[in-house]
C-alpha cells in the first residue's frame, strides 16, 4: 500500500451495512453487471491512462473506437511525446473537452523528459504528473498494477450513495470518500481491485441506465450546461477549423467564419470581444499559436 493511501483515513458510516457483508455482496452484483470493454485486463499503464482520461465526462459507448484508434497513432508514452500537438488534437476531435488530449500530451511529455519512456509505477510519482488527479492515479494504480486504493469516480460515487446514503441529499466527498477507502481495503476487494472496481463502475452505469441517478445527491453534483450556443462550443469550432489550416489561417478570417455559422444556427453574434477572449486561452493552452495575425496549429 502506498503512503498516500495510508493517509487516507478509512471509516465506515455508523447504522450502514456491516463493511463485510457489503463488500461480498458488491462483488456478487458487480459479476453479474460485468461489461466486456477492450481496456480492461490490461497491463499496460500508459494504455490505461488514455481509457481514464477519455472517460472523464464522455460516455462509454463513445470511447471505444477512439481509445483504439489513438493508441494505434500513439502506441507509447514517447510516441506520444514526440507526436505534433494539432495531430494528437485531430485524433481527439469527437470526444470533446480538447484539454484533455493536451494535458495526456503534456504528461507524456514529462515522462519523456525524464527519460524513462513510461509512466511512474507508483501513486505518488503519478499524482506528481500534469493533469493526473487522485481519481486516475488510484484508477490507473487499480486497473494496471492491481494496487488497491481510493478511486471515486462518478460512477463509484453513484454506488455508495445509493448503498450507504439513500435518503440523504448533499453528501460531500469528505464523507463518502472514508467509506470507499474502507471497502477497498477490505481484503477481499484488495485481493483483486480490477475486479471491484470494475464492479462498481459496472453497478453505478446500471443505476444510471435504469433511472436512476444518485450522483444527483452528490455535494459535488452539477448539471452540465447545454453545449450549443455555449463558449465550450465555440472553442471547439475555432480548434477544428484552425486544425483544418496545417499552414494557419488569419484570425480575422475565423472570426468572420464563426459569425456566419453562428447566424446559420439562428444564434446572436459572437463579437470581436468574446472571439478574443476565447482566443487568448486557446493559445494560452497550446492548442495553437498566433503569428503575424494568423492561428497556426
Amino acid at each position: 500500500m502506498s503512503s498516500a493511501a495510508k493517509a487516507i483515513p478509512a471509516a465506515w458510516p455508523a447504522g450502514a451495512e456491516p463493511l463485510d457483508g457489503f463488500v461480498r455482496r458488491m462483488l456478487e452484483v458487480g459479476d453479474a453487471l460485468y461489461r466486456d470493454l477492450p481496456w480492461r485486463h490490461v497491463d499496460d499503464p500508459y494504455a490505461v491512462l488514455v481509457s481514464e482520461i477519455m472517460l472523464q465526462q464522455t460516455q462509454v459507448a463513445r470511447v471505444g473506437r477512439f481509445w483504439e484508434r489513438f493508441l494505434t497513432a500513439f502506441p507509447t508514452v514517447d510516441a506520444l511525446a514526440a507526436a505534433a500537438v494539432p495531430d494528437v488534437l485531430e485524433l481527439w476531435q469527437g470526444l470533446g473537452y480538447n484539454r484533455r488530449a493536451l494535458a495526456l500530451k503534456r504528461t507524456a511529455d514529462a515522462c519523456a523528459a525524464e527519460g524513462e519512456g513510461r509512466l511512474p509505477a507508483t501513486y505518488e510519482g503519478l499524482l506528481a504528473l500534469p493533469g493526473i488527479g487522485p481519481a486516475t492515479a488510484a484508477g490507473v494504480m487499480a486497473f494496471a498494477h492491481q494496487v488497491p486504493g481510493v478511486y471515486v469516480e462518478t460512477n463509484v460515487r453513484a454506488v455508495f450513495l445509493h448503498e450507504l446514503f439513500p435518503d440523504r441529499d448533499g453528501v460531500a466527498d469528505r464523507e463518502l470518500t472514508p467509506a470507499v477507502a474502507a471497502a477497498a481495503f477490505h481484503p477481499a476487494a484488495a485481493a483483486d481491485p480490477r475486479r471491484w472496481y470494475y464492479g462498481l463502475l459496472d453497478y453505478g452505469a446500471h443505476l444510471k441506465a435504469s433511472g436512476v441517478n444518485p450522483t444527483r445527491r452528490s455535494a459535488a453534483y452539477s448539471r452540465q450546461s447545454a453545449f450549443e450556443g455555449s463558449r465550450r462550443q465555440k472553442r471547439a469550432w475555432i480548434v477544428r477549423r484552425v486544425l483544418a489550416a496545417p499552414d494557419g489561417v488569419e484570425a480575422a478570417a475565423v472570426l468572420a467564419e464563426l459569425e456566419a455559422a453562428e447566424a446559420a444556427a439562428g444564434r446572436p453574434v459572437v463579437g470581436e470581444a468574446l472571439f478574443a477572449s476565447i482566443v487568448d486561452d486557446l493559445a494560452t493552452e497550446g492548442f495553437f499559436r498566433r503569428e503575424d495575425g494568423l492561428l497556426v496549429p
